[in-house]
């Protein structure tokens, strides 16, 4: 495969770690998601994310919004859903990962959840991706049912040409024409995305299967294969679920699937933290960081939409005067210009940023110029 056509998720020496509220993915450390397929109530939601604590999980799922294929189903809880995984994630010190459905819903759950999930559905709806690539917050994209990986890797870059490198691929399965599974685990996708892009890559034994009893199988099976982590979906009392029910793990499954990953980590070189011991109280300490690193967080996203608003309205003005210079048969490409550039953000800066730093940040802010000119007015050429 060619990977000039995703060059940003391409594989190469840059950081392959994402975090998701400060849970690393893609380090050494294999990383558990886990939660109901749909948030039903306070009490379903908390006895699943202290299971799911419990057995070693990090990052609790859930399902505030769900792309049901019957219009009559339960569509989930909406907002109050997503107070619900906000409130219970703190409580029990749990990064948060959720669906968005739409672009118009993506601020809403980027005001309570840590990372934004695309789900299989939606990975070709490129308006959401380009939305949660500017929200700011980790992506977390699964794999369409039917998309090849080079499809699956171009929805990636998609999401991430909107100023968003922090992208987690999940492989959920793919439609075959069997039907004994709900899906088929592509196991060697798995192993071919490592090889082909820098993203963390975590596997859905859940989806992939179908069935509860099959699902620790295929989670071992996928740690096998390379995967940094699982997302696997898990409840209280699975008979009771209101969607889903038969690939949900009851509480004492989650725990053997973990307990059982963690047994085969150590020959892969990986690891996986071990169980919280059932009851323990996230420490009020923690509990007060999180709300200093929430609002430093949303500081820091507020000043990455200026900046993102303020590459936008340079590209716009650089088209401006290339209109401008070609109605007068005036060189595009003004190489003193780009020297003048340099040399006045050379003198205005005053850090942290290094010099060597703002010499690539010019170099990038260049280069990205010229390929949205190109992209969208058609226009080649340097834009200093």
């Amino acid at each position: 495969m060619n990977t000039d056509a995703f060059p940003l998720a391409a594989r190469h020496d840059r950081d392959p770690i994402v975090e998701i509220g400060g849970v690393a993915v893609g380090g050494r450390e294999l990383v558990l998601v886990a939660g109901p397929c749909s948030v039903e109530s306070e009490a379903q939601l908390r006895a699943a994310a202290q299971a799911a604590r419990s057995a070693g999980a990090s990052i609790l799922r859930g399902g505030a919004y769900k792309p049901r294929t019957s219009p009559y189903a339960f569509q989930g809880l909406g907002e109050a859903g997503l107070e619900l995984l906000r409130a219970i994630g703190e409580e029990t010190g749990l990064a948060v990962v959720t669906e968005a459905l739409e672009p118009g819903q993506v601020a809403l759950v980027a005001r309570y959840a840590d990372a934004i999930q695309i789900g299989s559905r939606s990975m070709h709806v490129a308006p959401l991706l380009r939305a949660a690539g500017e929200s700011g917050l980790p992506v977390l994209l699964k794999r369409g049912m039917s998309a090849t990986l080079e499809e699956f890797l171009l929805a990636a870059e998609t999401v991430m040409l909107a100023g968003n490198d922090n992208v987690v691929l999940c492989e959920r399965g793919i439609r075959t024409f069997d039907t004994y599974t709900r899906n088929c685990l592509d196991v060697g996708a798995i192993s071919a995305l490592k090889r082909l892009t820098r993203l963390p890559v975590l596997a859905d034994p859940s989806h992939a299967t179908g069935r509860r009893e099959l699902v620790t199988d295929a989670a071992l099976a996928a740690v096998a294969a390379g995967a940094d982590g699982l997302l696997v979906e898990a409840h209280p009392d699975p008979a009771s679920a209101r969607s889903d029910a038969d690939q949900q793990l009851e509480p004492s499954e989650l725990a053997d699937l973990a307990e059982r990953v963690r047994r085969l980590a150590p020959a892969l070189d990986r690891a996986l933290p071990g169980p919280v011991p059932r009851g323990e109280a996230a420490p009020a300490e923690a509990a007060e960081l999180d709300g200093v690193v929430r609002q430093l967080r949303e500081q820091i996203s507020d000043n990455d939409r200026r900046i993102v608003d303020a590459i936008n309205a340079r590209i716009e003005l650089v088209a401006r005067m290339h209109t401008y210079k070609a109605a007068r048969g005036l060189p595009l490409y003004d190489r003193r210009r780009e020297d003048a550039l340099r040399r006045e953000l050379r003198g205005s800066n005053a850090g942290p940023l290094s010099s060597e730093g703002l010499d690539q940040l010019v170099t990038e802010l260049l280069e990205l110029t010229r390929r949205e000119l190109a992209r969208a007015y058609g226009r080649p050429g340097r834009a200093a």
